[in-house]
């Protein structure tokens, strides 16, 4: 006998609890996609990174269900809206990733991290939450301090990729942000009452079916060639395992529209992570950068719900 989440499940958790989760979020994040870097130099493709860690995220997530005893029963129509929810971060999963394959790390993740932008746009245009004046205020102070913290500019004119190739991940990058945007807004709007474990489950089971088809349907899930590929594919699926499926648990308890920007740390923490796992320093400027963006997470967790 199964049972309904309780009252407990959806209970709008304190402010700064949840500026802290969701920082903790942002770093699994990053850390994932350093993995996935890892996993794409050492002949693991896209489509098979986003069918693996897809595929157990959603089994280890049924298992936890299981486990808590958690009814996995819904309504159609349900079923069907957290089906277009998969649909959207299928895309999104493989835009990011492709992303990453193309450019540097935090340059992939700088240009996707505007996708608060989109979930703040998306979600006053269609009667939802507006955006706070504290949002309104840091939006553009994280955005410059991105800019400045990755050195954009600077990557960009260095990067030993073709034109076309940045431009490519440049718009894969945007892509994403896109998908992310509308599938936290429709998250949110349509699958808030349901058990963010759940949600979770639903949504990754359905971008497995959706990549996995295709990469069957094409060359076939390609495995790692060495060592290194088989580490950072296991690193990137338990990383964003754990992250997507604490951000489907969070961010609907604390709101997306005047939370999400928190997110936009992903990048830095990816910075920082190049430079304890690779040796990579950063200039000045990027350091001041770097803290325009801690101060302007501090000054939105700091803010009345």
């Amino acid at each position: 006998m199964t049972q309904a989440p309780s009252d407990s499940d959806q209970r709008p958790i304190p402010r700064w609890v949840g500026a802290a989760l969701l920082v903790l979020i942002a770093v699994l994040f990053s850390s994932n996609h350093v993995a996935a870097r890892i996993a794409f130099d050492h002949g693991v493709p896209v489509l098979t990174a986003v069918t693996v860690r897809s595929s157990v995220t959603a089994l280890a997530v049924f298992a936890l269900l299981m486990v808590s005893r958690v009814s996995i029963a819904l309504p159609g129509a349900t079923l069907w809206r957290a089906a277009v929810v998969g649909v959207l971060i299928a895309a999104q999963s493989y835009c990011l990733y492709a992303a990453v394959a193309r450019l540097p790390v935090a340059l992939a993740l700088l240009t996707f991290n505007t996708f608060p932008i989109v979930i703040a746009v998306l979600s006053w245009l269609t009667g939802g939450e507006r955006p706070s004046r504290r949002t309104l205020v840091a939006m553009p102070v994280i955005l410059t301090g991105l800019v400045l913290a990755l050195d954009a500019a600077g990557w960009i004119t260095r990067s030993t990729a073709s034109t076309d190739t940045a431009l490519a991940g440049v718009a894969f990058a945007l892509g994403a942000a896109l998908s992310f945007g509308i599938a936290m807004v429709l998250t949110q709007a349509w699958l808030k009452p349901v058990d963010g474990r759940l949600r979770s489950m639903l949504t990754m089971a359905v971008v497995a079916i959706i990549t996995g088809g295709v990469a069957l349907s094409g060359e076939g899930l390609k495995m790692p060639v060495d060592s290194a590929g088989w580490t950072g594919l296991a690193l990137l699926t338990v990383l964003y395992g754990t992250a997507i499926t604490s951000l489907f648990v969070v961010l609907p308890r604390i709101g997306a529209v005047n939370n999400s920007p928190i997110m936009n740390i992903e990048p830095i923490s990816a910075m920082f992570i190049a430079w304890l796992v690779l040796g990579q320093t950063a200039a000045p400027l990027q350091i001041v950068g770097a803290l325009m963006v801690v101060g302007s997470v501090i000054y939105l967790s700091g803010g009345r719900r």
